[in-house]
């Protein structure tokens, strides 16, 4: 019997250092049925968090500018499962995710200026933008359009109200954006989905934690604990204590202190001043979020392993030796920045270009490989086998790909009319190339890598060199609603809807009533905060200080087509490099050619590709991950148990360190609260 075991575990560690293990656990993990997600007790979960926690989110991200997103996730379903269970009711694994997924939606952070709590932060930032000292140096304050937001010098700004005719137009553009916005990622993010999952069958690594998660979760409401319940306790309580340490005491001190106290260095440890004698322009650190080891836990073993190698061989040996062999190749680089200067100015002297090169060759190599994954299932229908879109499981509540793809598409076309319409001077060839050709390109791209890696990749700057040498004039290009997007983020989403068991019509009435609660809290919590006092303020720490830097970036690039007479077009075009784009883009393909000769899995291709450009700070914790996940853990539990243990671990660390930071964004709220009273 142990024999037996010992040879099991064996061919598992030898598909997983393959890749070909995440292939197979897909038919594990498919469940067994399929159950309504959007009920009366999730309707319940999204207003608890569309009331009680979106101003905390907003709130954390004005302050501190940290992420609200798990933290409100994990506490709200684990609330929820501690309700039920002393109602005497149960929450399904379905119900469970579905408010583990409004919450996300509704407390989650986007974009690079800490912006959390709904559509009406892009309202905030943009009354800050216009009145910024940025907008004013680059003389573009009295040029940025009035659908974008009110004039300057509107009394709007006095009274801080959106209650002023001078919001009409842009609100009511928000309120078209977030409509055609999810009907373009619901239909081509379904379509992603199930080419992708359906019919190319890739594993989407990162998928099964949250889905585990919810499961473990829902054996607990139901009184059936198993092993998942347990794992998932022991990751919890690991991410407690961490993020005790990690995020806790940062959050509460940062209530009565100046400069919050870290004792662990944030995000990461910075090496770079330390190492910049012996390996000049190498951008290397060490992420201290203990949660990317239980990620290189989930992750398959190749791609983990092939970003390693590929970032520390660029970091350590061909970036500091060409530096040295050609110092002109990082013109703006300089001995005493640190990590983030960088990685900044090594962007733009080298790897942005390397970069594109690399995101080009595998969007060859993915075009390639669907065109023989169509000819493929085309000979397999011909004689009677392989997967077509037809193959849906039953009861899951697919919607036709018709219907889909006519959603995005009407999506699609509104956007392009109201652009066009807004910025009619603009040449519609543009439009419609974005919307048409190199939009769903990319979110394909994307949608493939997040299959693969769990990661999605982006080709930077595209639409920032479009509107320069396009030769346009006029600085309102740059707030038009343009129909450039990435969905491939979408394919993972409904994969995880899938692994739950979760109806994939759920997803469309739950963004339906997000969409609605999403805009009056937003409206109501943003009107608050804005009322009460100025953003950025001196009340706001992290917006005050980053607000600046980024609305200066925006302006910088939007003068770059701004009608003056000394305008010029910005350092772009000199950091884009042709000849490296071309060296970048053979390499990648002729490697992948190489690997295919010697019948290396593609996955490590994937994996060395998506390292190339990084730096070491996520990967070194990964490999750490990985290493410690395949070599130790696997031995000790088994590879086939372990194999199903790290999702559920991976989930629990994100719950416990979501738990701590609830705790203290609250505590820390109390403490501001209290402390503004006069008595």
């Amino acid at each position: 019997m142990a024999e037996q075991e010992e040879k099991v575990d064996a061919a598992i560690e030898k598909k997983a250092g393959a890749g070909e293990w995440y292939l197979e656990r897909r038919e594990d993990l498919e469940p067994k049925e399929f159950a309504e997600g959007f009920t009366l007790k999730t309707i319940l979960g999204a207003l608890f968090v569309g009331v009680v926690m979106m101003p905390g989110a907003i709130y954390l991200g004005l302050m501190v500018g940290q992420n609200l997103g798990p933290a409100g996730q994990w506490t709200t379903i684990i609330l929820f499962t501690e309700i039920a269970r002393r109602s005497f009711t149960v929450l399904t694994r379905q119900e469970l995710y579905m408010i583990y997924y409004m919450a996300g939606s509704i407390t989650y952070m986007v974009g690079g200026l800490a912006l959390a709590g709904g559509a009406f932060a892009w309202l905030i930032w943009a009354q800050y933008l216009v009145n910024s000292p940025a907008a004013r140096q680059f003389n573009i304050a009295d040029k940025i359009p009035t659908w974008y937001a009110p004039p300057l010098g509107s009394t709007a700004y006095v009274e801080r109200t959106f209650f002023h005719h001078d919001w009409t137009i842009p609100i009511l553009l928000l309120i078209f954006g977030n409509v055609m916005s999810r009907m373009q990622w619901i239909g081509l993010g379904y379509f992603l989905f199930r080419t992708t999952s359906d019919v190319e069958r890739l594993p989407f690594p990162m998928a099964p934690i949250a889905a585990q998660g919810a499961t473990a979760l829902a054996e607990v409401s139901e009184e059936k604990e198993s092993w998942r319940w347990q794992v998932f306790s022991v990751a919890t309580m690991i991410g407690m204590v961490y993020g005790l340490f990690y995020v806790a005491i940062p959050v509460i001190t940062s209530g009565f202190l100046a400069d919050p106290l870290k004792l662990i260095p944030i995000p990461f440890i910075d090496l770079v001043p330390n190492a910049e004698d012996a390996l000049p322009t190498g951008r290397i650190g060490i992420g201290t979020d203990i949660g990317l080891i239980f990620w290189g836990f989930v992750l398959p073993f190749p791609i983990v392993v092939g970003q390693f190698i590929a970032s520390i061989f660029t970091n350590f040996i061909m970036s500091p030796t060409l530096y040295r062999l050609h110092p002109g190749m990082f013109p703006t680089w300089s001995k005493g920045m640190n990590l983030l200067q960088s990685q900044i100015t090594l962007d733009f002297d080298f790897y942005m270009s390397v970069g594109i090169g690399i995101s080009l060759a595998i969007a060859l190599i993915g075009v390639y490989t669907v065109m023989g994954h169509l000819i493929k299932a085309r000979v397999q229908r011909a004689t009677g086998g392989g997967r077509t879109y037809s193959d849906i499981p039953a009861g899951r509540g697919d919607f036709p790909i018709w219907a889909a793809l006519g959603a995005w598409f009407f999506a699609t076309v509104a956007y392009v009319v109201v652009a066009h319409l807004l910025v009619p001077k603009f040449d519609l060839k543009f439009l419609l190339i974005f919307a048409f050709v190199w939009s769903p390109l990319v979110s394909y791209i994307s949608a493939r890598l997040m299959g693969l890696t769990g990661r999605p990749i982006s080709i930077p700057y595209v639409l920032q060199a479009t509107f320069i040498l396009s030769g346009y004039k006029g600085v309102d290009i740059w707030f038009a609603p343009i129909p450039y997007y990435d969905y491939g983020w979408a394919s993972q989403s409904f994969r995880e809807v899938e692994l739950t068991g979760t109806r994939m019509k759920s997803v469309v009435k739950a963004e339906a009533f997000l969409l609605v609660l999403m805009l009056v809290s937003s409206f109501l919590y943003w009107s608050f905060y804005w009322r009460s006092s100025q953003i950025p303020s001196s009340q706001y720490p992290y917006a005050q200080t980053y607000w600046p830097l980024n609305a200066f970036y925006q302006c910088l690039w939007a003068s770059a087509t701004a009608q003056t007479g000394n305008n010029q077009p910005i350092f772009l075009l000199k950091a884009i490099k042709f000849p490296i784009i071309g060296y970048a883009g053979v390499g990648a393909v002729l490697s992948y050619l190489l690997l295919l000769l010697f019948k290396v899995p593609s996955l490590w291709f994937y994996g060395l590709a998506s390292g190339f450009v990084i730096w070491t700070v996520d990967v070194i914790p990964l490999f750490i991950g990985a290493m410690l996940g395949r070599y130790y853990f696997a031995k000790r539990f088994g590879a086939e148990r372990w194999m199903r243990y790290a999702p559920v671990l991976a989930a629990g660390y994100t719950c416990g360190v979501g738990l701590i930071g609830m705790v203290s964004i609250g505590l820390t709220i109390i403490f501001k609260a209290v402390r503004s009273l006069p008595y």
